[in-house]
Order: C-alpha cells, then sequence, then structure tokens
C-alpha cells in the first residue's frame, strides 16, 4: 500500500487536500511539520507529527521538522480559549535546543542519503524580516475576510477574550513559513494536528497568490482518550520524552495502563508494527483481555522507541519489583531490589528530619512527591497515599526514621502506578 493508504488505515488521515496523494505517488516530495517550542522537552502528544515525519521518511520522503523559534514568541490561537504567554528569546533558545536533541533520535539525518531529514528553525528567516516589508510582501496577498473565516480565528472573536493582533498574525506567518519553504526547500507538503488545517491552508493560498506554485496539506485528528480524559496527562502532570521529566518506568506504565479500546486504536497510530502482526495482536488479546497483550506491546514498543531496549528492560524489572509482589511487606524488598528500581523517582531527604519526626503532609510536599501541601493533605484524606506498602489516610500522621527500610529508604506510593524511593542522608 502507498503512504496515504498506510496512514488512512491506521487512523492518521483527518482531512486531505485533493491532489495530495497523487503528488506523493508522481515523485520523492519534501514535506513539514512544525513543533511549538513551549517546552525544552515534546511530550507524548508531538508523537504523532513524529511518527508521521519517520512513515514519511520510510515511504522514500523528504522530511522537515520546522522548530517555531520566531513564531514561538507569538502564540498560536488554534485550540486555545486565551492568550499565551509570550517567550523571551533565552527560553525560546533553551527549548529549541532540547527539541531538536529529541528529533533527532528519531529521524535519520545522513547526508549521504537521498532524503536526509532536515532541522529548520523559521527564526532563522523571520529574524531578517522588517515589519513594512511583511506587510507589503506578504499581508497584501491574504485578505482579512479569508483570514476571519478559520475556524480557529472565529472561535475566538466569538470568545470573552477575543484575540489580540499579535496571535491573529500568527496564521500569516506560517503560511509565510510553507511559502519560504516552498521557494527554498521545495517544500510541497504540510501535515499536522486538526486543529492546524486554517493555519496550513493559509499557506497552501499564499504559495497560489505569492508563487503561481501548488502545495498541498493533510491533518491528523487529536488524540483523546475513551474515558474523556486528556491524552498525554496523568495525575502527575504530562508525559514527557525526556527522561528526567518523566521517566522510563513512567512512560512505560502510562502505555501500560491504557483501556482496551484506548490500545486498539493506539497500537495503529504509535507504533509501526504491520497491519498483519497488529490484527493478530487484537485478535488474541481479544480471547483473553486479562492478560493485557495489547497494552504490553503497546508499552514495549513506544519504550524502546523513546528510549532504548535497556530503559524497556528496566521498566519491566522494576514493574515486577513493584506491583508483581504488591502484597508482600515493604521489608522484603532488599537493599538491592530497592536500589535497583530504576526509573521511579528518587530523592534525598536529610535525616535529621525523620529523626525527630516530620507530619506527612509537609513530607509530601518538601519532598515534591506533591507539589503543595494542599494537594498533599487532600491525597492523603483520599486514602492516595502509602508508605512501605502501608496506606496512611491520617493527615497528622509522623513520618520518622523508624519507619526506614533498612535503615535508609521510604518507599513512597502517590495514586495507582507513582512510586518514589526516598533515601535518608
Amino acid at each position: 500500500m502507498n503512504l496515504i493508504e498506510e496512514l488512512r488505515w491506521r487512523g492518521l488521515i483527518h482531512n486531505i487536500m485533493p491532489g495530495t496523494e497523487e503528488q506523493l505517488n508522481k515523485e520523492m516530495t519534501t514535506g513539514y511539520v512544525g513543533f511549538d517550542p513551549t517546552a525544552d522537552s515534546l511530550h507524548i502528544g508531538s508523537l504523532v507529527p513524529i511518527v508521521l515525519l519517520v512513515h514519511f521518511q520510510k515511504a522514500g520522503h523528504k522530511p522537515l521538522a520546522l522548530i517555531g523559534g520566531a513564531t514561538g514568541m507569538i502564540g498560536d490561537p488554534s485550540g486555545k480559549s486565551e492568550e499565551r504567554n509570550l517567550l523571551n528569546e533565552e527560553t525560546l533558545d533553551r527549548n529549541v535546543a532540547g527539541i531538536k536533541a529529541q528529533l533527532e533520535k528519531f529521524l535519520d539525518f545522513d547526508t549521504a542519503k537521498p532524503n536526509p531529514a532536515e532541522l529548520v528553525n523559521n527564526y532563522d528567516w523571520f529574524k531578517g524580516i522588517g515589519f513594512i516589508d511583511f506587510l507589503r510582501d506578504t499581508g497584501k496577498h491574504i485578505t482579512v475576510n479569508y483570514m476571519m473565516a478559520k475556524e480557529s480565528v472565529k472561535k475566538r472573536i466569538d470568545g470573552e477574550t477575543g484575540i489580540s493582533y499579535t496571535e491573529f498574525a500568527y496564521q500569516l506567518m506560517q503560511g509565510y513559513d510553507f511559502y519560504w519553504l516552498y521557494q527554498n526547500k521545495n517544500c510541497k507538503l504540510q501535515f499536522g494536528g486538526s486543529d492546524q488545517w486554517g493555519n496550513m491552508t493559509t499557506g497552501t493560498e499564499l504559495i497560489r497568490r505569492k508563487a503561481g506554485g501548488e502545495a498541498f496539506v493533510f491533518t491528523n485528528p487529536l488524540i483523546k482518550k475513551s474515558d474523556g480524559g486528556k491524552f498525554g496527562k496523568t495525575e502527575a502532570g504530562n508525559i514527557w520524552l525526556d527522561p528526567q521529566k518523566t521517566t522510563p518506568f513512567q512512560f512505560y506504565q502510562f502505555w501500560l495502563n491504557a483501556a482496551d479500546t484506548d490500545a486498539e486504536g493506539w497500537i495503529r497510530i504509535f507504533t509501526f508494527l504491520s497491519k498483519e502482526e497488529i490484527d493478530n495482536l487484537i485478535a488474541e488479546h481479544n480471547q483473553d483481555a486479562s492478560k493485557r497483550l495489547l497494552q504490553k506491546r503497546l508499552a514495549e514498543e513506544l519504550t524502546i522507541f523513546v528510549h532504548s531496549k535497556g530503559e524497556y528492560e528496566a521498566a519491566i524489572e522494576t514493574t515486577q519489583k513493584l506491583f508483581s509482589q504488591a502484597s508482600a511487606p515493604a521489608e522484603d524488598l532488599s537493599i538491592e531490589d530497592l536500589e535497583g528500581m530504576q526509573g521511579i523517582v528518587k530523592i534525598a531527604y536529610p535525616a535529621e528530619k525523620l529523626a525527630s519526626g516530620i507530619d506527612v503532609v509537609n513530607f509530601l510536599a518538601e519532598t515534591g512527591i506533591f507539589p503543595s501541601k494542599g494537594e498533599a493533605r487532600k491525597m492523603v484524606a483520599g486514602g492516595g497515599v502509602s508508605i512501605n506498602r502501608n496506606k496512611v489516610e491520617d493527615v497528622a500522621f509522623s513520618v520518622t526514621d523508624a519507619l526506614l527500610l533498612h535503615g535508609q529508604y521510604l518507599l513512597v506510593q502517590r495514586g495507582k502506578k507513582n512510586y518514589y524511593l526516598v533515601k535518608a542522608k
């Protein structure tokens, strides 16, 4: 099957401009997707465009990953209900560097290949364009009527907060990105999330009006969870690709705990397994869903893809230590077991504070297990905190050195799946 057929059965096509499939079948095509540098790491919401770029390159096309160093200073109104805080240049530089390092893990940048991946930063071309030049040479080609008809703009204009000129101009800036890449990189395709359709088609219109050329776009559906929760969010926050922000163990656990319905869709979207392999996996899973075969394979494929085989194996080992013997007393865990738990968050804590005793709410806040005492108190009262596999329900509970395993460790559980190893120092 061709690339578009492959993406369709995987559930990765939402809208597609007429002529896109024909263009891809005709010749090696350069295409791009943009990444918003609002943090120094991508999160799993960025995995869809990453996976699309990998499929694109594997199909023989040339992928461009655009990091929005310039547009990141503006803010995209698509899918947003209010104005985003603007980032300063120092923060943007740090974020761009972090994202660049991550993208280099997934794409082949070998210039000896006929279709090497390439990273581009739109700050490189916007930094030399003056305001008057941009209005004269670009702004005149797109009418205000055309821009206001876009759904992302209409929603903001009709909403309570409105839209600033800064964010209104984002559409034109993204359109210019496509035009610049068309002119300088022979880029004829842009793809991204379905909320980007308006911005993306502005680019094709600018290419048509300003360069007399033809370009194409397609979008992927925005990923949602079957229970209505936000994809990529847990009680601990975002699931990041950076192992310092989300450990490989936590990353593995996210996929392992997917609902059956989600796992069936996600294994098509996020892995590179063949249709035959996936169909067989789903059939086998449906014979006995309690074995969670889909979730285990999904977690395996994604953890290896984002981190490594070694980190996957370490996550498996930690999972077995934490959950296979979850009913056994924590005292049964050896020092080697505790120290060997790879991927769970490890925290050093002053031994003298435990010697005198500290109430559990302050302890949880001071260790950073909870961002605030209020959240810690609420979770303790709700029975969502365990220390050494014993549930703590009294907010006045005192954490002392008498609780230390092997005189050094506290194994703290937050919610169902978040574990922390606190070491007294």
